[in-house]
């Protein structure tokens, strides 16, 4: 095959990947600042250099073909690694140095932002630009340099660094504990029973734990997000089981309380993670310095 079959121009490839996105030549044209007939061209330039069809046509509509579908999935990762890769050397060339990071939306909130601060004191001239995901990922499909994942060891193929153990422990408003109080662990199936969707194990676990029957366990709603199951919990719709790393405000002002010292352990520690290539990329080694240095109390 001729070797130019195998190096689209990046103009073709832009324009193939923000007409894929948007399904619209007219969207990818405002979006990439050219006329709609230049991203057509563009994108039919393409099809003629791999010799497939990408979209079909009907009217003013487009739609990815097969073909189409599996390019788009496979290129889009690589070229946000080449804008990714970019606007790093850009920010190198003022003096900024830049990591991508991947966090979990509530850890992310509650405990890396309140401390973000004191690392943008010692290391100015490095942006950790924060990007929300959830469950398992290819860090480098995705672009990151790094991320703060919760799980277990040992993590395929990353370098991992233990950064804090998820103690779960029993959190209710005080509200909650004045209508109905905990005093013992029966007392919690008085109560309805906040949980995550994907860890309704929790409850199992602490039951089990306390030897309560899980026939007594008031299952209550469960929520997408642990930060709006806090934010449910705070109101006084129920008690929870979450992170005390996630709650520590709340239990500093007292809008929450922990009525037992009955903790559940969950065998699992939020961790730094990045692939062995990114061990000696500077932004990820100041920051990794910071996250381990254990100074880092509100």
């Amino acid at each position: 095959m001729n070797i130019h079959r195998l190096s689209p121009s990046m103009s073709m490839l832009l324009a193939f990947d923000s007409a894929a996105r948007h399904r619209s030549f007219t969207r990818a044209a405002g979006e990439l600042s050219l006329t709609q007939s230049a991203i057509s061209r563009q994108v039919q330039a393409l099809e003629q250099l791999l010799g497939v069809t990408l979209f079909e046509r009907e009217g003013r509509k487009i739609y990815l073909t097969e073909v189409g579908l599996m390019y788009a999935h496979d290129i889009a990762p690589a070229l946000a690694r080449i804008n990714g890769a970019s606007a790093r050397v850009g920010a190198f060339r003022k003096g900024i140095s830049a990591l991508n990071l991947a966090v979990l939306p509530t850890f992310g909130s509650r405990w890396l932002m309140p401390r973000l601060a004191s690392f943008y004191h010692q290391h100015p001239g490095t942006m950790i630009h924060i990007h929300t995901r959830i469950g398992e990922y290819n860090l480098a499909e995705s672009g990151m340099d790094a991320a703060i994942n919760v799980g277990n060891s040992p993590w395929q193929g990353l370098i991992a660094h233990p950064l804090i153990e998820e103690d779960m422990v029993l959190v209710a408003s005080p509200t909650t504990l004045q209508e109905s109080p905990i005093s013992k662990p029966s007392d919690v199936s008085n109560h309805l029973l906040l949980h995550i969707a994907v860890r309704s194990e929790a409850w199992h676990r602490w039951f089990t734990a306390q030897k309560i029957p899980l026939a007594y366990m008031r299952l209550g709603p469960h929520f997408e997000f642990t930060n709006h199951m806090i934010q449910a919990t705070t109101a006084g719709i129920g008690v929870a089981l979450v992170a005390r790393c996630l709650v520590e405000e709340e239990l500093k002002d007292g809008r929450l309380t922990m009525p037992l010292e009955k903790r559940l352990d969950s065998h699992r520690h939020y961790f730094l993670l990045y692939p062995p290539e990114k061990q000696d990329y500077p932004p990820l080694i100041k920051f990794r310095d910071w996250l381990l240095s254990n100074n880092l109390q509100l």
